[in-house]
């Protein structure tokens, strides 16, 4: 698992957006929110606006994977399952959000968002690392965290 670099964790909820902190050793008991009591982690990516883009990749401590794509791109809707099936495994150490690059343009513009798919990983508030093109979930796993085996 990547490692995260604060204890508590700070896990942004992904309903309300507000910042929880949630000791590390306890992000995989199913915690939730303490402002609307929601699950933290739902096994899926969460559809940002700029918004929670902002928040979590800002005010949270996990490491944030996000999918650049638009609704009308093939190869962007043929990764959708790999990308969600990555966020069952990749969470509670990584949340994985989704950025609709059509709806989102001025996020799009600001990280020079050229060809879509496009993931990239962003910790401490940072881009990390990118990649375009479409990728399954064992290759999806393997580029966000390789440090953790995929099956």
């Amino acid at each position: 698992m990547t490692a995260i670099q604060s204890d508590p964790a700070l896990v942004v909820c992904p309903r309300c957006v507000s910042v929880n902190r949630v000791p590390v050793r306890r992000l995989d008991q199913h915690p939730q929110c303490g402002r609307c009591k929601q699950p933290l982690f739902r096994g899926e990516p969460i559809v940002a606006d700029s918004h929670a883009f902002a928040r979590h990749v800002e005010a949270g401590s996990l490491p944030v994977l996000v999918d650049f794509w638009a609704p009308w791109c093939g190869p962007c809707r043929a990764m959708a399952p790999a990308f969600a099936a990555a966020a069952r495994e990749l969470e509670p150490g990584m949340r994985l959000l989704k950025i609709d690059t059509q709806a989102e343009e001025a996020v799009a513009a600001r990280f020079a968002i050229r060809s879509i798919p496009t993931m990239i990983l962003f910790a401490n508030g940072h881009e990390i690392k990118r990649t375009a093109g479409a990728m399954d979930r064992q290759s999806i796993i393997a580029w966000a965290d390789p440090n953790r085996p995929s099956s």
